[in-house]
């Protein structure tokens, strides 16, 4: 069953937990990709912050990756 992940700042981002979504805080560029890198296999969405997406912009180009979605300001 595929999964729903956001990532982003915890304040913008705990709410999803809520909905089931796995929830990864990350408040600086380098925890954006890590957490980018550390999701699991059966995630096919990611929930991204604004800030998070800029920080993502080479790793959500790759051909195979999740499909991604950016909150609006």
């Amino acid at each position: 069953m595929s999964q729903v992940a956001a990532i982003g700042s915890r304040s913008k981002v705990a709410g999803f937990a809520l909905a089931g979504a796995r929830v990864y805080p990350a408040d600086d560029d380098d925890a954006v990709r890590a957490a980018w890198r550390a999701l699991p296999a059966p995630v096919a969405v990611v929930i991204l912050t604004e800030a998070a997406a800029a920080a993502l912009v080479v790793e959500r180009g790759a051909p195979q990756g999740p499909l991604t979605v950016v909150l609006p300001r």
